[in-house]
């Protein structure tokens, strides 16, 4: 905890916090049923689809980097209420959409709103987290990740299959939940910094030398691991339409889901295990569920593809857990925020990178095609990964750190 915070808000305070936390990435998730619906309305490219996956990544990582440690500085509440309130703006440029500029816009206002939530909320949890019960806030902050991630594309998925007006409704559905999480931080959550001070901007990025071999043993697993991720949540339900020859947006949405959903349960199960057996568990079950994914898109196999999302769900919560569970426990506090900056980059270049190419090669060779080279190329990665780790030399244990969810534990100063 920050020497400027003090405990406060009890339970209460500490799950509206967590609602908040599953609410953003819920709301990052619940477009991606609907992202062939509008490339078939609207008429655009696999490559117009992908950057407008892709910009919600860019967005979240510039606020991240340039605004993590804000919160420090002016309070948990105001940066969660900014937040949220960028949330209402995203969501309404959903519902006012007509082309695919309202989605990009739609898009950078949510990832810079889930930037900003991911900083302040990670650090408002480890504040107001019962005394009683030390790991909650980190374990909290890591399940909501893919927890919310999952509950926004299967509920986004139910909405757009069976209710009214499919293209608004679930958007109008999370601006209701918005603003009731709105009214809870305002009138329900204590704020817990009480030492403000002018803000800092622009976190440091660093890699210590002495961790380098160690980060290096990562991102293999780190990029695999996002990769996979953003490859089921922009394209996933595509892939599942073709495969079953169906246009049922439930099942689109729910492959996604079963990923996201796989993955926390991983987290939830491995959450006291070293970071070197769920960097391991995470690498091996990485490699099959991609090679998996692979042979099930080469002989158009539906079950096997539900299968192999599975088995690569339990990779996505394991290697994300231990890579960067790991790295962080090494780094001295002084060195931990530039250190998970640089985690970051990592993180969110393969999370949309990847897909953008993969949206140029599709617009070429098919989207079919394409997605069986890209699964191919992420169980080699992720073999490449196993090797590396099972190479490297367990560490000593260090002074235990705060755990990482995949992508949400921002940077914090001092």
């Amino acid at each position: 905890m920050s020497r400027r915070t003090r405990p406060g808000g009890g339970p209460r305070g500490f799950w509206i916090v967590t609602a908040v936390l599953g609410f953003s990435l819920a709301a990052a998730g619940a477009p991606t049923p609907l992202y062939g619906v509008y490339a078939a309305r609207w008429g655009f490219s696999a490559i117009t689809l992908s950057v407008v996956f892709a910009v919600y990544a860019v967005a979240l990582l510039g606020a991240l980097l340039a605004f993590g440690a804000l919160s420090d500085a002016v309070g948990r509440k105001p940066v969660v209420i900014l937040a949220l309130s960028l949330q209402v703006i995203g969501l309404l440029c959903f519902v006012a959409a007509t082309d695919a500029g309202w989605l990009l816009a739609a898009r950078v206002a949510q990832g810079a709103a889930t930037g900003l939530v991911s900083a302040a909320a990670s650090a408002a949890l480890l504040d107001l987290q019962p005394p009683g019960r030390p790991g909650l806030g980190a374990f909290m902050n890591a399940l909501m990740s893919s927890a919310g991630l999952c509950a926004g594309a299967l509920g986004s998925g139910a909405l757009v299959q069976y209710a009214p007006h499919p293209e608004r409704l679930v958007y109008v559905v999370l601006l209701v939940m918005a603003v009731l999480l709105l009214a809870g931080v305002l009138l329900l959550v204590d704020e817990t910094v009480t030492d403000r001070k002018r803000p800092r901007l622009w976190s440091r990025i660093a890699v210590p030398k002495p961790i380098r071999p160690a980060f290096l043993t990562a991102v293999p697993c780190l990029a695999a691991t996002l990769a996979l991720g953003g490859l089921y949540l922009s394209l996933g339900p595509s892939l599942a339409g073709d495969l079953n020859h169906s246009h049922n947006h439930l099942l689109g949405g729910g492959v996604p889901a079963m990923l996201c959903g796989t993955g926390a349960l991983a987290t939830a199960a491995l959450r006291l295990r070293a970071p070197r057996v769920c960097m391991i568990a995470g690498c091996v079950t990485l490699t099959s569920g991609s090679a998996l994914t692979t042979i099930a898109l080469v002989v158009e196999s539906p079950g096997l593809f539900y299968a192999s999302t599975v088995v690569a769900g339990v990779g996505f919560g394991a290697g994300c857990l231990g890579s960067l569970r790991s790295l962080v426990s090494l780094a001295d506090p002084e060195q931990r925020g530039a250190l998970v900056s640089a985690i970051y980059i990592v993180v969110y270049t393969a999370f949309s990178v990847p897909i953008v190419v993969a949206g140029v090669i599709a617009t070429h060779i098919g989207l079919h095609a394409t997605a069986i080279g890209f699964c191919a190329v992420l169980a080699v990665l992720a073999l490449t990964a196993l090797i590396a780790t099972l190479r490297t030399s367990a560490p000593a244990e260090p002074t235990p750190a705060p755990a990482l969810p995949a992508g949400l534990d921002a940077p914090r100063s001092s």
